[in-house]
């Protein structure tokens, strides 16, 4: 199938001025050396760069950090990364970028579990000057100047490739139903940018391709997706049902029990877990049920992210696909344009690349890379 990558620069640079933070501490610490160092280099300065991460219960994480080890060896600086034991342990996540904050480093890279939580916090570093550059996910409604960039997926677009894959393999599926089908998304949360923006992405997406063809769609579940939705259609009127649910906890068992709901019911024709979690949840639930496949009677399901029980089910036809991002890159840019603020450079946001994967594409040289384990 052919694959779509994105991976374009998005444009406001932020300006010198922002950066005296670390650009102050860069200037004690180069008058303190002498002349023995450098010029220039991360090495020269000895930067201590602040990463907190989500979780480290998916291998993603794990991922990103390998990019951002890479890059503090490449540059010379010291990198610390936290992160709570879930993606849901939102306060847990808040004390560790609190603490981060305390120990006045450089440059802190965030990635946060939640966009509102942090408000407070990302204020306190603005007003310590210390920069933050948040990665996977952003904070939209960030204290101006506190975000110096942003290192993510265009996660809607990403979302929305997830569908245009789903929908083309049930194309003739959906125009010959004589009655309406249901199709289950399972999403970790409704508090990450991230996520959040993938599972309307994935929504929208699908419902667009239905409703050209002259379908009525009706999405339901958990109520933060259903009143995302415009023009949302009448469950008892809908040829197609989008049923959103959310764990209470990010945990791939929970995961589970919300797919297998939606999987036990007679209608469903597709499934679709929006990150390694969930997608996982999505595989443990058919552990029980035998139903995920394609052919007569059995349910579609796509991925996304990686790991190696989904790359696994994709292989062998338990999944369609999945859509991997590129963590490796997402921590190492992270690292990089901390550094660069501290050098006194004008920083972008920055948007990395995701890619289809099935069967067939998942050893291509593009691609491959990003399938981490």
């Amino acid at each position: 199938m052919k694959k779509k990558v994105l991976a374009v620069l998005l444009g406001g640079c932020m300006v010198v001025g922002m950066l005296a933070g670390c650009g102050s501490k860069a200037d004690d610490t180069k008058k303190a050396d002498g002349d023995t160092k450098t010029e220039g280099s991360g090495a020269s300065k000895g930067y201590h760069f602040e990463v907190v991460v989500k979780s480290f219960q998916s291998t993603y994480w794990q991922a990103a950090k390998q990019g951002i080890d890479t890059a503090a060896k490449e540059l010379g600086v010291k990198c610390n990364t936290t992160g709570p034991n879930a993606e849901s342990d939102i306060a847990d996540q808040v004390n560790m970028l609190n603490n981060a904050i305390n120990k006045a480093p450089d440059g802190i890279a965030l990635a946060a579990c939640d966009q509102s939580s942090v408000l407070k916090s990302l204020q306190n570093a603005l007003d310590k000057k210390i920069p933050v550059v948040c990665f996977d996910t952003g904070v939209a409604d960030a204290p101006e100047g506190s975000v110096y960039a942003t290192v993510v997926t265009n996660n809607e677009e990403a979302g929305g490739i997830a569908a245009e894959k789903m929908y083309e393999a049930l194309k003739d599926q959906l125009a010959n139903a004589k009655d309406a089908v249901r199709i289950g998304e399972v999403n970790q949360d409704a508090t990450s940018g991230n996520i959040t923006g993938r599972g309307m992405g994935f929504i929208n997406k699908f419902k667009e391709l239905a409703e050209a063809d002259g379908k009525k769609v009706a999405v339901v579940g958990n109520e933060y997706y259903v009143n995302l939705v415009e023009n949302n259609a009448k469950e008892a009127d809908a040829d197609i049902i989008i049923e959103v649910a959310v764990p209470a906890q990010t945990t791939v068992e929970l995961s589970a029990t919300e797919a297998s709901n939606i999987m036990n019911k007679k209608d469903t024709i597709a499934m679709f877990g929006s990150n390694q979690v969930t997608a996982e949840g999505l595989l443990t639930a058919n552990q029980n049920l035998d139903v995920l496949g394609a052919g007569d009677g059995k349910i579609l399901g796509v991925g996304f992210d990686a790991g190696s029980t989904q790359k696994a089910a994709v292989k062998d036809g338990t999944l369609l696909g999945s859509v991997t991002q590129a963590p490796v890159d997402q921590g190492r840019i992270a690292i990089e344009t901390l550094n660069d603020i501290c050098e006194g450079k004008e920083v972008k946001d920055v948007e990395t690349a995701c890619y289809w994967y099935d069967a067939e594409t998942m050893e291509d040289a593009e691609i491959a890379p990003n399938l981490y384990d």
